[in-house]
């Protein structure tokens, strides 16, 4: 049986402010942010309510450090509602703020399932990547396990999706670039997910036309720079993220993790640097990416026997590529990360279109040094 979960509520305001007023935030909410990103936007007058800024407990995608340090600030603190308004580490973040802040990390890992939610949960992405907005998952980084892990249960849904297209605007351009393939790599690992459906496929190939189509369109004006409309962008990471939290994402997400978690690497430029020699393989050992390349046939106009070629040119142009060599990879570190992928990363692994072993791991591991 293929189910399909549509959750939460999606809303597109004109600016935050519009989005403050309407849902009348208040001293008994919450709103989990950084400074750059709330005070322009409130044009530095006061937020209405409580304040907690990311970027004074640590730099970068979330971790247990990270998270456990605001959970201390906050601890014994209950509020009607959370307010996420950033990226995808304000997001995973304030997704665990749910069950308030009294436990640490690693507990609500153990035993999140069991645990109940106690406040509402209103997420405001800032990026066109994440789609977490729209998800059940929260990713976090493990220090001691060098890896990140994922916890996925029902009550880290938000209770809203606001879209605010405008504060994508302001966005640097390696941000768009690394967070929209993003978006692409959500919507086509799900697409070819065992655990599809014409639902979760329908989202799926909308985002990835929307992405696609927009790098062609940067392509042809010869920009690599962010796109006047952003509109668009956003609204297909919400798509992608419909589609993966209902069939899941793959090997290039599991992959990626370690890389993210021994090497600091942005989610999305992580996923970026493992994302061709992933579907490369998939392709060597037979899977079935008919499906995909339907889509980009009719997306690039060409033969199935193109696209891919196509395809990776294409985000060439929009963002030059990064060898894992230039981190410090070499055979024996890809080795050890993919030991790391097969004890840490089964629940991605499970929706690849076809097993990858140990060795094949490795392998695109060190095809990418």
């Amino acid at each position: 049986m293929k189910e399909f979960l549509l959750k939460p509520k999606i809303a597109i305001y004109d600016s935050l402010k519009s989005l403050l007023e309407e849902k009348k935030i208040g001293k008994e909410d919450l709103i989990i942010t950084n400074e750059f990103v709330l005070m322009p936007q409130l044009g530095n007058e006061e937020p209405p309510c409580d304040v907690l800024y990311q970027e004074k407990f640590g730099q970068g995608e979330p971790s247990d450090e990270m998270i456990n340090g605001m959970f201390k600030e906050m601890k014994g603190k209950t509020y009607k509602r959370i307010v996420a308004i950033g990226g995808g580490t304000i997001i995973d973040i304030s997704k665990l703020f749910v069950f308030g802040a009294d436990c640490e990390v690693e507990e609500l890992y153990e035993k999140g399932a069991a645990l109940e939610k106690k406040s509402e949960l209103i997420i405001l992405p800032t990026t066109c990547g994440t789609g977490s907005e729209v998800t059940n998952i929260s990713i976090v980084e493990f220090k001691k396990k060098h890896t990140k892990l994922g916890l996925a249960i029902p009550q880290l849904f938000a209770d809203e999706a606001a879209l605010v297209p405008g504060m994508l605007k302001t966005l640097p351009y390696g941000v768009f670039a690394t967070s929209s393939i993003d978006a692409l790599v959500h919507a086509m690992e799900s697409y070819i997910s065992p655990e599809a459906s014409p639902f979760s496929r329908m989202f799926g190939k909308e985002a990835i036309g929307k992405i696609l189509n927009g790098y062609l369109e940067m392509r042809e004006k010869g920009e690599a720079k962010l796109p006047a409309d952003m509109e668009d962008f956003l609204i297909a990471s919400t798509m992608a993220g419909i589609a993966f939290g209902n069939a899941g994402c793959a090997a290039v997400h599991a992959l990626s993790y370690p890389i993210g978690g021994n090497y600091h690497v942005p989610h999305g430029k992580a996923n970026y640097m493992v994302f061709e020699s992933v579907f490369n393989m998939y392709k060597e050992l037979g899977a079935d990416l008919s499906p995909l390349e339907v889509i980009l046939e009719g997306i690039f106009k060409c033969d199935a026997s193109e696209v891919w070629e196509k395809m990776f040119d294409l985000l060439s142009f929009v963002l030059e590529n990064q060898k894992l060599g230039e981190l410090g990879v070499d055979a024996a570190k890809a080795e050890e990360m993919a030991v790391s992928v097969l004890e840490n990363q089964q629940r991605l692994l499970g929706n690849n279109p076809i097993e990858l072993s140990k060795e094949q791991i490795v392998e695109i591991y060190v095809r990418c040094i």
